[in-house]
């Protein structure tokens, strides 16, 4: 069994003896590594395929947080990590690549939990990943991660939005299939089963099957292209695509912020990058 599968088994089985909200819950202080490993041709190419990324060139941005999610999902399945794992929602992530980073180079990974913080929805974890080549830190982002619980918090809320994207101009429209949760997961790993099927993602209080927030931001990136230009990318996920789904990119024309929009006009992530 991977690393990835026996966190997956266990977070299945911890999961129901863990309870999010606890005033005196805290993250384990360690990290979890991975020693410096070469990219593998085939896993990077389905990966760029599901995304849109080009055939060829440097490592999609959002590559190495699917990289260390193996790292991420032990640390997160732990007896020590405070939330259950099943249903955690990703809400935010911000990605800085110090340099380009070539399929060639070996990368080794760092995963650590950096806090809780109080959600309007319940209990929010920020969890950082770090790329680095020969000591050299070439890639770092920090991401949040909400387990949903009811909460008399009345002034928690998630964090600050990027400005304000209603008036961005369409770029394009995807169609997503009804399965498009499970072909990602098979490819990223991520099979929390708020994505794989509308009866387990019923379990978590979703109609239906919801796309993987992390498929969002990397598919707007391919289409948005050139990424060996950005120094800094921030992506909030403000409502769950439902799938299957009809959405629209939309960017502004200067290169500063995106969005992607469903029907009647409802936001599901905005953005912004800087160059």
């Amino acid at each position: 069994m991977t690393s990835l599968s026996a966190s997956l088994v266990r977070g299945a089985l911890t999961s129901p003896f863990k309870r999010a909200g606890q005033p005196d819950a805290t993250v384990p202080t360690g990290r979890l590594t991975r020693p410096a490993a070469p990219v593998a041709p085939g896993p990077l190419a389905a990966y760029g395929r599901i995304c849109g990324f080009a055939e060829s060139g440097p490592l999609p941005l959002t590559y190495p947080h699917v990289l260390a999610f193996p790292l991420t999902m032990r640390l997160m399945t732990g007896r020590a990590f405070p939330l259950p794992v099943l249903g955690l929602v990703h809400t935010w992530i911000e990605i800085t690549p110090h340099r380009t980073v070539q399929p060639t180079e070996p990368l080794e990974l760092a995963v650590y939990a950096d806090g809780l913080a109080p959600h309007r929805r319940g209990t929010e974890v920020t969890m950082v990943t770090e790329a680095r080549v020969g000591g050299e830190l070439v890639w770092e982002s920090r991401s949040g991660y909400l387990s949903r619980h009811a909460t008399t918090d009345a002034a928690a809320s998630p964090r600050s939005a990027p400005d304000a994207v209603g008036d961005l101009p369409a770029v394009a429209e995807w169609r997503l299939p009804g399965d498009l949760g499970r072909r990602y997961g098979a490819v990223s790993g991520d099979r929390n089963p708020i994505h794989l099927h509308p009866l387990t993602a019923r379990l978590f209080g979703f109609p239906r099957a919801i796309a993987h927030g992390m498929w969002t931001v990397a598919r707007c990136l391919a289409e948005a292209g050139d990424g060996a230009e950005l120094r800094s990318v921030r992506a909030e996920f403000r409502a769950p695509v439902l799938l299957p789904a009809t959405v629209t990119y939309a960017a502004d024309p200067t290169g500063g912020s995106f969005a992607l929009r469903g029907a009647k006009g409802r936001t599901h992530l905005v953005g912004t990058v800087t160059r």
